[in-house]
């Protein structure tokens, strides 16, 4: 019997308002503040704004792009002490909207196709609260909307993805993305994103904010190694070790937990450099893989993945909220047709684990992790290598989507060569 075409609808519907339902309880009853960038630190931005005509980003440096102002704001419209009930609402809200448009989007699992939104609830509730509690929140819902348009309007696509890059920096490597590898309509992907830039900049600077509009490179630049990060493990290590030297300190400026300890700094130094790296190297071996054959709407998600991946696993700050990216080139990948949705499902299956893990580092036990407790030192490592794991994935299945882009090639080459030789032997018969 033919299942009813409003099942399904009603089906997510409850189980998205559950999993929201979940997250936000969660949010009020956790540990360690999930929600507490939005009650305490977006709260005193927007208060001082008001109050004292003070805006970050137009009046000071601050550590974010200007448009991230623009949710944190429009939280507060129900008053400054409900911020907290604003962001959530206003969060849930965009999710539902992102969960619409990418309704249509089907993905392969064996024989069945099943709708992709089902797999970024799943994502969501393993990722726990902080999926809902941070500006990184607004930035992802933005470029997963954008993900829906990709393939049938890639300029909606291209300025979805710049006013998520104008929110958190992040999304600006899937702008990179559709400019590099889309071979059709590229001129309207280019033109997307500089009408959508020139419109942020124009009403920045009219507001005054000219001086402090590319202040938050600058801000992020002089961080140290925030703890939960892959590249500070081996100093929480040491620091649990007892180390002379290593340990874990609260940065009052930057208003985060960061690792002392000899190397340090040097690792922190590196960061960069490194992350620059293997986003050449991912962006080469794309290139290399379309120049020989390959499917660009298959080397596209695969490229958005190891950059992103690269933004995470080499970055010195490494915020759990990072783990909440890795949806937007999931989703990219499940969509992108049959060849590449069986190349990302395993993918799928294991951010989930590091979804989990990554809740159970913050706000679950993050007051244990600052206490170095041998423990949750295992489960943070562990979600650490998951995330070298998925760059290392990445790499190598665009070498070896390369690889079969030159097998072919080499296969139509030959092709030509061998009608020719058997032609004329029909033509003589």
């Amino acid at each position: 019997m033919q299942r009813r075409a409003w099942v399904e609808p009603v089906l997510f519907g409850a189980a998205f308002v559950a999993v929201h339902a979940a997250l936000w309880w969660l949010t009020t009853v956790s540990a360690n503040l999930p929600l507490g960038d939005v009650t305490i630190t977006y709260r005193r931005w927007i208060e001082t704004g008001q109050q004292s005509h003070f805006w970050v980003g137009v009046d000071e440096a601050w550590v974010y792009p200007i448009l991230a102002i623009v949710p944190m704001a429009a939280a507060a419209l129900g008053g400054v002490a409900a911020i907290g009930t604003g962001w959530l609402v206003l969060v849930v809200l965009l999710d539902a909207a992102a969960c619409l448009l990418l309704w249509r989007h089907r993905t392969w699992v064996g024989a069945a196709r099943v709708r992709v939104v089902w797999w970024w609830l799943v994502f969501l509730l393993a990722l726990g609260p902080i999926a809902l509690g941070r500006i990184d929140s607004i930035a992802t819902v933005l470029a997963l909307a954008g993900v829906a348009f990709v393939a049938t309007r890639p300029a909606v696509a291209s300025v979805l993805f710049t006013a998520a890059a104008w929110t958190k920096v992040w999304p600006a490597a899937l702008v990179g993305v559709l400019a590099l590898l889309r071979r059709g309509r590229r001129r309207g992907v280019v033109v997307g994103a500089l009408v959508t830039t020139a419109l942020i900049v124009l009403v920045d600077v009219l507001y005054g904010g000219a001086p402090y509009l590319f202040s938050f490179i600058g801000e992020q630049g002089g961080r140290a190694l925030q703890i939960e990060s892959p590249l500070a493990t081996p100093f929480l290590w040491a620091a649990a070790a007892h180390v002379p030297g290593a340990a874990v300190y609260y940065d009052r400026e930057i208003l985060t937990f960061e690792v002392s300890g000899a190397g340090t700094h040097a690792a922190a130094a590196v960061s960069t450099p490194l992350m620059a790296l293997v986003v050449l190297a991912g962006v080469v071996l794309a290139l290399r893989a379309v120049r020989r054959g390959a499917s660009r709407t298959q080397a596209a998600p695969l490229l958005a993945l190891v950059l992103v991946a690269a933004l995470v696993a080499t970055n010195k700050v490494g915020s759990p909220q990072y783990i909440g990216w890795f949806a937007v080139p999931v989703v990219w990948g499940l969509v992108a047709g049959r060849p590449s949705a069986r190349r990302f499902l395993p993918l799928a299956l294991l951010a989930l684990p590091m979804a989990f893990l990554t809740q159970l580092v913050y706000p679950g036990y993050y007051d244990q992790v600052l206490t170095v407790q041998p423990w949750i030192l295992v489960v943070l490592t562990l979600r650490n290598v998951l995330e070298v794991v998925v760059l290392v994935w990445g790499v190598v299945e665009l070498v070896r989507l390369g690889a079969r882009g030159r097998a072919r090639g080499s296969l139509a080459s030959a092709a030509p060569s061998s009608r020719s030789r058997l032609e004329p032997g029909r033509m003589d018969a």
